[in-house]
């Protein structure tokens, strides 16, 4: 990218991150992101644990600078910088739950990265990334040798380089890394391991962005399922065959080598043991950074496995179908408001109730009253005998909501999604009218469910007296939750 006027204004004015460092409280934004995400590597918080941080480093700082800083509240604060224009948040509901979550984007992630390395270093290695860059060409160059006998002479000249290092250790002499080098290749690998978590959330956004861009052709698509199929499949082929599908796929392989893991947990204990490290006073949390990126790779994983889902779905013909239903009766409500928009009816057609607001004046309310105290009078039981009619307390109808509930659970093991009729033709209702309520009380309570008013569903119960009784509904289609 040409990094010319016109692209850096550009950039200024919509990028995230340059948005970031202009910001009025970027200090507060950046110190408190970093404080609560990238510190303890966390990937995502709850709305109610974001703000109940961001309400103790308000109060801290408001104790430092006068109270008449940061004058919003934690949730407002959270909330904008959550919002588009602002892009510093990403803001998302997890499968199962209406608490919104909260991560950082790439871009606030990149501002962090940027700015930590703005603060002075004590030490600034060098050798070891010369080395490292020597490495890696060398690795470049043999990679990409077709000739074999240039490679094998290669070799050799390894091979040989070993065998006088080995005899020089059988003589005694044994060359040793100075305190120095092991401090420059420590510095490096802490870089590095940063660097490996930072690239973690810009690799999920990408796979992320290809989520969302299928779930919207799904739902709009109008042509024939199989064309639809072929491009999803080649979008995704086509970035699990990129550079950075393919760099991800090998880390991942790698990284989930028992052996690896072990290796890895090993060298980590071996190095962080030795002295010129132990001066350096490292994070204790460095122990396990392998785990970490474990953890981070496992997000991107599972937005791997979301979009995978969503192709599963699509290739369900009834889910395919409700989806192009819904999507038609939203089209045609569209084309309708579109037909009325410039043939607007005469007169009322529409009214609203309450279009006013209502108004509770504090004098309107009722004053405090003291609760009455009941007076118990100590008065003697006399023994009596009364004829009543006991069959009242058994004649009680209990409706076990949970055993109901585990019906629902049963007729979706084995399929995405069953309608409430054939939930209750599975399981015929035992007690009338009562179960029947107790059954649309639960749907309504699923989390992703589908009612379609235009088609009926017949349910019919047998009274204690032998009667049949029917009842007609809508149909509800309960969908198995993610």
């Amino acid at each position: 990218m040409a990094l010319d006027y016109a692209t850096l204004e550009l950039l200024r004015q919509n990028h995230p991150a340059w948005r970031l460092l202009r910001a009025q409280h970027a200090p507060l934004v950046a110190g408190f992101l970093r404080r609560v995400f990238i510190v303890p590597n966390v990937r995502e918080l709850s709305q109610a644990d974001l703000v109940e941080a961001l309400e103790d480093e308000l109060f801290v700082l408001r104790e430092q600078l006068g109270g008449g800083a940061f004058p919003g509240s934690a949730q407002t604060y959270i909330n904008d910088w959550a919002d588009n224009d602002k892009g510093w948040l990403r803001k998302f509901y997890p499968t199962g739950t209406d608490e919104p979550h909260f991560d950082l984007t790439p871009a606030t992630e990149k501002v962090l990265a940027w700015l930590e390395g703005l603060t002075e270093r004590a030490f600034v290695g060098t050798e070891s990334r010369l080395l490292t860059l020597f490495d890696l060409l060398r690795q470049m160059s043999e990679g990409s040798q077709t000739d074999p006998e240039v490679r094998i002479n290669e070799l050799q000249k390894r091979r040989g380089e070993i065998d006088n290092e080995i005899s020089r250790i059988l003589g005694g002499d044994i060359p040793l890394m100075d305190d120095t080098a092991l401090k420059d290749r420590f510095q490096q690998f802490l870089q590095l391991a940063r660097e490996l978590l930072t690239d973690f959330r810009e690799v999920e956004q990408n796979f992320r962005t290809l989520d969302r861009r299928v779930r919207e052709r799904i739902a709009l698509w109008e042509g024939a399922k199989g064309t639809l199929l072929e491009q999803i499949l080649g979008e995704r082929d086509a970035i699990a065959d990129s550079d950075q599908g393919k760099s991800f796929r090998a880390f991942w392989d790698f990284l989930m080598s028992q052996t690896r893991q072990e290796e890895l947990s090993g060298l980590l204990q071996q190095v962080l043991a030795l002295p010129p490290i132990v001066a350096l006073r490292p994070d204790a949390r460095l122990q396990r950074v392998h785990y970490d990126w474990l953890e981070a790779g496992e997000y991107t994983q599972r937005t791997v496995a979301r979009l995978s889902e969503q192709l599963r779905r699509f290739l369900d013909d009834q889910a395919w179908l409700e989806n192009r239903r819904i999507m038609d009766i939203l089209h045609q409500i569209e084309a309708h408001a579109l037909a009325l928009r410039e043939d607007l009816p005469a007169g009322e057609f529409m009214p609203l109730a309450k279009v006013s607001a209502s108004i509770d004046l504090p004098l309107e309310r009722p004053l405090y009253r003291l609760a009455l105290k009941p007076l118990i009078a100590e008065l003697a039981l006399d023994d009596g005998e009364v004829e009543i009619d006991t069959a009242a307390l058994y004649a009680q109808v209990v409706v076990d909501k949970a055993e109901l509930a585990r019906n629902i659970r049963q007729a979706l093991q084995g399929r995405n999604q069953v309608s409430l009729g054939e939930v209750v033709a599975k399981h015929p209702l035992r007690n009338g009218l009562a179960e029947l309520v107790t059954y649309l009380h639960l749907a309504g309570e699923w989390s992703q469910k589908v009612v379609d008013e235009q088609q009926q569903e017949q349910v019919s119960w047998q009274t204690d007296t032998g009667a049949t009784r029917r009842a007609s509904m809508p149909r509800i289609i309960l969908l198995r939750n993610g």
